[in-house]
């Protein structure tokens, strides 16, 4: 048994706790196109997707 299974401490994601995360993501995501530009982002989605590829090798 796990210490926080012992303290009763239960977390649990909710929608509307994913909702939020995903608002702050876009918000986040928004501001930052809006002050330095999206080069950058194009050269992070294409490392994430390289990430990905490199994951699915060892499924």
């Amino acid at each position: 048994m796990t210490a926080r299974a012992r303290s009763g401490i239960r977390l649990v994601m909710t929608n509307r706790i994913a909702i939020w995360i995903g608002l702050l993501i876009l918000a986040a995501l928004a501001a930052d196109t809006l002050i330095w530009g999206s080069e950058h982002l194009v050269f992070l989605g294409r490392k994430f997707f390289a990430l990905l590829d490199w994951m699915a090798f060892w499924r």
